[in-house]
């Protein structure tokens, strides 16, 4: 198996359980590895044949910004649904990340991995 990596993606959402966390939008960090045989892209060099990772980032900025969630890992979850739905990738690690949480700390977050990776 292949993987398409995208790394350190700014996402804008509202997330967080205390009032002050919701007040304004956040931005979080994510990396995504997706799964896939390139050997298709690779042998014919025709977008069409991979799997778009601009499409997969905009899609991923698109719902993230259109909800809020209290916790990082019912956002991380239903983005990592969302990929495997949509895009038909049968494996991906997602980490997911939120700078200055906890305080003193540069960021926390969590780390998913979803499917079979063969």
């Amino acid at each position: 198996m292949d993987i398409i990596i995208i790394r350190e993606l700014r996402i804008e959402t509202t997330i967080g359980v205390h009032p002050w966390e919701r007040r304004n939008r956040q931005t979080l960090i994510l990396d995504l590895e997706l799964g896939i045989d390139i050997r298709p892209a690779a042998a014919t060099d025709r977008l069409d044949d991979t799997l778009d990772y601009q499409v997969v980032a905009q899609r991923i900025g698109d719902f993230a910004a259109a909800r809020d969630f209290q916790l990082v890992e019912t956002l991380g979850e239903r983005i990592a649904e969302l990929v495997l739905r949509e895009f038909a990738t049968p494996w991906l690690r997602l980490a997911l990340r939120k700078p200055g949480v906890p305080s003193g700390a540069r960021e926390a977050g969590i780390i998913i991995e979803r499917g079979r990776r063969d």
